[in-house]
């Protein structure tokens, strides 16, 4: 048990006490929007802050959702790299290629992730995408071919559908995290899943 705890101490998987290790990360969604299809071409999200909510809704597109986090208000914007929305954005991001998920219909989500060092959601999967932007801490994504750790100020474009996964609170400081979904609307939204 000591050499576990020491390993997951060493990968940074939990604090320095094991602070959190018990703990869920705590997932709130901030905006969700059912479309009918996707842009055409390679899918990325563009992640951009406006001064105002009435900015970033003038600058929606069919693939756009507004949310307010971390005392500021993003637009995220699905579809083609290098598109501006607006004049008045603020790019804070490009993130992609997304990977595509046929479906007859499809969710784009934004859910807020937070929690302490060494907090961590069960293993599961999701009918779809699921790309990351950090503003705080770090997060480690497990998957079955490997880890992705993604520190604070960076952006990941994740996996594809129905991959099982575990996300982590990895760092020193608390996590905050953005993150983004485009899957099956017409299947559950997550389903539990086993790591190999």
């Amino acid at each position: 048990m000591r050499r576990m705890l020491a390993l997951c101490m060493g990968l940074g998987l939990l604090g320095p006490h094991g602070a959190g290790a018990d703990q869920t990360l705590l997932i709130k969604p901030l905006a969700e929007k059912d479309v009918s299809q996707l842009p055409a071409g390679p899918l990325f999200w563009r992640i951009e802050n406006f001064r105002t909510m009435d900015e970033a809704k003038a600058a929606m597109r069919d693939c756009s959702l507004v949310v307010e986090s971390a005392g500021k208000i993003w637009l995220f914007t699905l579809g083609a790299s290098g598109a501006a929305a607006s004049a008045v954005a603020i790019k804070v991001a490009e993130v992609g290629p997304i990977p595509r998920v046929p479906a007859a219909r499809y969710l784009l989500r934004i859910n807020d992730v937070s929690g302490p060092p060494g907090s961590l959601t069960p293993v599961h999967s999701h009918p779809g995408s699921e790309a990351f932007l950090v503003l705080d801490g770090e997060q480690t994504i497990k998957e079955a071919h490997g880890i992705i750790r993604i520190q604070a100020g960076h952006a990941d474009p994740g996996h594809g559908a129905d991959q099982a996964m575990q996300a982590v609170s990895s760092g020193s400081a608390d996590l905050h995290a953005l993150v983004m979904f485009v899957v099956d609307a017409d299947k559950p939204f997550t389903s539990p899943a086993a790591l190999p």
